[in-house]
């Protein structure tokens, strides 16, 4: 066994702390996207539209924000590292941004509520980038094994899914009803999970060590950090199936909470229906790690999202008639291609960096892994005021004891078709995506010569 093989096999302690960072962003992004389009609606009074523009005001910063904080991250030199001091520095602010987000402040204009609601969400989009991005660009730093990375992945996606889970049931339960009068518990809920995703970051700066001849290259200019990623085709098509993937996650999530409760009629039985679809995600992992070393990522990705768009296609279709089993169990089969959805897109992502370093002989991971989180923001920034515009457009009514038929009939369009569309695209470019197993394998072996080779 090569010192290679023997160095990128990661213990199952490590992986487990690393995962655990991912619990934090996937609470608050998930608390966002189930939450809080309905929290401005019919808790502070948005109409739709005027939540449509908060959003995207918010997210329309990060299409700076991203990239700025990815460079930055690839050219700091502390003793820390590269990207761990992010993690130190930035939990807290990441943990006060995020309770803000959910204060009611006592102004009465819509225009008022949508410019302090953008403002907020700017606000927290910056706190959270600050963290997560250099958080996600540790990967490829923790291990160069094509597999391990899949497993590394796999365990930072059971952390992903069980913070999903948890943010379909608690924040609800803590919360009641989402109405006016609950505010206070709103805000109350925002505090709780704002400290709780801060927490597992401050873990993973204590606990996780970045390699030091990646820390000892010479620091990339932002013209070659963003020149290195557009001309990397592999990495392009890899963003392209990520960013199609986390549209349909996007739209799915938002509108999940609206489906059950004005298409299927079943507001009571909401965590039982949201709980199925993540539980099942969650135990299916190891599944889909199976089958990545089985074939490759790319392959696996393409049949698990192609069973997932399948799911979407047959919620066109349901009715209230099929009661409650029914949905049942389609959320069974919609957990395994959503589990499908959170880690192979993830795993697939780091192998395109080797193929970097081979051709410009730097590493950009910030850059990289920021146009990839730029990549979600944008799929945030236009399935969620799009989703929400249609809303209003359909007639949605806030509070209202029913919707008209056009509303209920856009829920059910946006909640299955427009999903499957998108999930149909990121099949797309995972069919072009180049990199497979013994391409990558080929480049380390170059890389691991060519480092040798600087040694003697």
């Amino acid at each position: 066994m090569t010192s290679q093989d023997s160095t990128e096999h990661l213990s199952r302690r490590t992986k487990i702390i690393y995962g655990s960072g991912d619990l934090g962003f996937s609470m608050t992004q998930s608390i966002i996207a189930i939450l809080f389009a309905i929290f401005l609606t019919d808790v502070v009074g948005l109409r739709p539209a005027a939540a449509a523009a908060a959003v995207f005001i918010g997210k329309s910063w990060d299409y700076v924000n991203d990239p700025l904080i990815g460079y930055l991250s690839d050219r700091v030199r502390t003793r820390w590292g590269r990207r761990r001091p992010f993690l130190l520095f930035g939990s807290l602010p990441f943990a006060i941004a995020f309770t803000v987000l959910w204060w009611r402040p006592p102004i009465q204009s819509q225009l008022g509520l949508a410019i302090y609601f953008g403002l907020a969400y700017l606000l927290f989009d910056t706190a959270a980038t600050l963290v997560y991005m250099p958080y996600f660009a540790l990967t490829p730093e923790l291990t160069l094994d094509y597999d391990e990375r899949t497993s590394l992945t796999s365990y930072r996606m059971g952390y992903s899914i069980l913070g999903s889970l948890i943010c379909f049931t608690v924040p609800l339960m803590i919360v009641g009803k989402m109405q006016p009068e609950n505010a206070d518990r709103v805000l109350f809920m925002g505090g709780l999970f704002g400290l709780l995703s801060a927490l597992p970051l401050l873990l993973v700066f204590l606990s996780t060590r970045e390699r030091p001849e990646f820390q000892a290259q010479a620091q990339p200019s932002l013209k070659e950090s963003l020149s290195a990623a557009i001309k990397n085709r592999p990495f392009l098509f890899a963003a392209g199936l990520y960013l199609f993937t986390w549209m349909a996650m996007n739209v799915m999530e938002l509108m999940l909470l609206y489906f059950i409760k004005w298409r299927m009629d079943m507001e009571a039985q909401s965590d039982l229906i949201a709980g199925t679809i993540f539980v099942v995600a969650l135990l299916v992992l190891p599944f889909w790690l199976w089958v990545a070393r089985r074939w490759d990522k790319r392959r696996a990705y393409v049949a698990g999202v192609s069973f997932w768009a399948a799911v979407q296609i047959a919620l066109a279709v349901i009715s209230p008639s099929w009661g409650l089993s029914a949905v049942l169990f389609l959320a069974v089969l919609g957990g395994i291609g959503v589990s499908a959805g959170h880690v192979l897109p993830w795993a697939i992502i780091p192998d395109a960096i080797e193929l970097d370093e081979l051709t410009t002989g730097k590493r950009h991971e910030g850059m990289f892994y920021s146009l990839v989180t730029l990549a979600q923001k944008v799929a945030a920034s236009v399935a969620i005021p799009l989703s929400l515009l249609v809303l209003d457009a359909t007639g949605y009514r806030a509070n209202a004891a029913a919707q008209p038929a056009s509303t209920v009939h856009g829920i059910q369009v946006l909640t299955g078709p427009v999903p499957a569309a998108l999930l149909c695209a990121g099949i797309v470019f995972a069919l072009l995506y180049p990199l497979g197993r013994e391409r990558h394998a080929q480049i380390r072996a170059e890389l691991e010569e060519r480092r040798a080779e600087r040694k003697e």
